[in-house]
């Protein structure tokens, strides 16, 4: 079973090769590279995923190359979360719109804050809740001193 890799803090100046080139030492067990550009620009988004033959050599990826330097940023390298539906999703997709291509800018995104506010128990990525505490207290720390 392949797993899938999520590579973050990337330049925004980062090309396919160089990115592809990082994980040249481990060619024989990818079995994709692939970095995320914005439509518009062509620009790298700061992210990108490898995806890796076996579990053993992922977390040796891993274990090697997260916080090496690549383009003058150190690389965040883990394990990547599967891909979820939003709640709402797969109910406004039925009725003959499941083989259809969504239309319009951001549609999806637009379902997501009415689903998530009527469930009440939305939760942090756990990855990140501690920075998403820290900010919250500065904001607090903010508001109070103003």
């Amino acid at each position: 079973m392949s797993i899938r890799l999520y590579v973050g803090n990337l330049s925004k100046d980062l090309e396919r090769q160089e990115f592809e080139s990082a994980f040249a030492d481990f060619n024989a067990d990818l079995v994709s590279v692939k970095l995320i550009a914005d439509k518009k620009t062509g620009k790298c988004r700061g992210f990108g995923f490898v995806t890796v033959k076996t579990d053993e050599k992922a977390d040796e990826i891993v274990e090697k190359l997260n916080g090496q330097v690549l383009a003058d940023m150190p690389l965040k390298i883990e394990k990547a979360l599967p891909r979820t539906k939003p709640e709402g999703e797969s109910e406004a997709r039925s009725g003959g719109e499941a083989g259809t291509k969504r239309s319009g800018k951001g549609s999806a995104r637009k379902a997501t804050p009415a689903a998530t506010t009527s469930s009440g128990a939305v939760q942090p990525d756990p990855r990140w809740a501690g920075e998403l505490e820290k900010l919250k207290q500065m904001l607090a720390a903010q508001t109070t001193s103003s």
